[in-house]
């Protein structure tokens, strides 16, 4: 059973703007792990904002926005499988989150080009 459905689309030069200011953005909203894939990228700063789309995606898709449950962007982490599939990690408040809503699978989808970075995210439960 879908119990949300999220989209999100984000301006790559807003990330990469907030990112150079370098007051700890970047630090509050990615893991290390994604900091150190997204910096590996060449066009790294399409890689933050796909991953920063589908994070809020995610949130949309459970329907409670920045914020609720003290989930922080930090908890949810996206990776990439062995195939380059995108998959969502949640970690703290936002697992328990994930165990309290009885969710079953959550699926999400990333696309990026020079200007612009969108993602999808489906949550499925029990």
């Amino acid at each position: 059973m879908i119990i949300g459905i999220g989209t999100d689309i984000v301006e790559v030069d807003r990330v990469a703007a907030k990112i150079e200011k370098g007051k700890g953005f970047r630090e509050l909203v990615f893991t290390p792990h994604e900091i150190a894939y997204c910096e590996e990228q060449t066009n790294k700063y399409e890689s933050y904002a796909a991953r920063f789309a589908a994070k809020e995606s995610f949130l949309k898709a459970l329907g409670t926005g920045y914020g609720y449950g003290g989930v922080h962007f930090y908890e949810i982490e996206i990776r990439n499988d062995a195939a380059g599939k995108p998959e969502v990690h949640l970690l703290g408040a936002a697992e328990q989150l994930y165990k309290e809503r009885n969710i079953r699978q959550v699926s999400v989808s990333l696309s990026h080009v020079k200007a612009m970075a969108t993602a999808v995210v489906i949550i499925e439960g029990l």
